[in-house]
């Protein structure tokens, strides 16, 4: 993405006007350069306190095609989305996606909503970044992509396929794809249905989410504590800097959201 975004713990979620122009990268790839918080106090620090877990009423029958992973899609308690997304200053939607993909998580993760609400916003708020807004469907109203990774500056060169073209268009060079900013190659490895709807879009925040939420969980991390949770947030991106903005913003879901 080209933004670097600020979380304020005691205001609404926006993005601030004047915030400076940056290259974020998922899974890997090159990250803009950042004064990097020490390693050592970073796997220390604890993880994130939980907020309120998600409530489910019912579970309904993934569609035809869908994840095989898992059975069912779970059916979200709608008051309680209501609650939490007003006192989390977030969409429903988005709510709602963090939600199912954090029920759907494998067994003993220990993985929080408010840890994959960390990331959405510091990868793109959401799905609202650039005055996009985010569709019940949990699609942006347009398409969003890191920059082409043709090898300049501080990106990574990675080419397209065939495949990844389809994705985001160009023929030339991937880029990072959707409200989780997964670049082609890890999308092809998690790609996942989380709304039983028969398909996996990076595009999706539902199918996002609940690819992040198994990535998250794939090495077997306690993110119950702070240095599985940190352990975890970093292979998703190599970046310390990057780890301490998710720990800033799942903390601050959960204080908006305790209680």
């Amino acid at each position: 993405m080209n933004a670097t975004r600020n979380l304020l713990p005691a205001a609404p979620l926006a993005i601030l006007a004047g915030l400076v122009a940056a290259a974020v990268l998922l899974a890997g790839a090159a990250v803009v350069s950042m004064q990097r918080p020490d390693r050592e106090v970073l796997l220390a620090a604890p993880a994130p306190h939980r907020a309120a877990p998600p409530a489910a009423v019912a579970s309904e029958p993934l569609s035809r095609g869908g994840d095989r992973r898992a059975p069912t899609v779970p059916v979200v308690d709608e008051p309680w989305l209501a609650a939490t997304a007003q006192a989390a200053g977030m969409s429903v939607p988005a709510l709602r996606a963090y939600a199912r993909a954090t029920l759907r998580a494998p067994e003993g993760c220990d993985l929080g909503w408010t840890t994959l609400a960390g990331v959405g916003w510091v990868e793109s708020a959401h799905g609202t970044i650039g005055g996009r807004v985010l569709g019940e469907d949990g699609r942006p109203s347009s398409p969003i992509l890191g920059p082409a990774l043709d090898g300049r500056g501080p990106v990574a060169a990675i080419p397209a396929t065939a495949g990844s073209t389809a994705w985001h268009g160009n023929p030339d060079w991937d880029h990072a794809m959707g409200p989780m900013q997964f670049i082609p190659s890890t999308w092809e490895t998690w790609a996942s249905d989380g709304d039983g709807d028969g398909r996996s879009d990076p595009h999706d925040l539902d199918d996002a989410a609940y690819a992040a939420a198994r990535y998250l969980c794939a090495d077997g991390h306690d993110l119950a504590t702070g240095a599985g949770w940190s352990a975890a947030v970093h292979s998703y991106n190599h970046d310390d800097a990057y780890v301490e903005a998710v720990r800033s913003a799942a903390v601050a879901y959960a204080d908006r959201t305790a209680g």
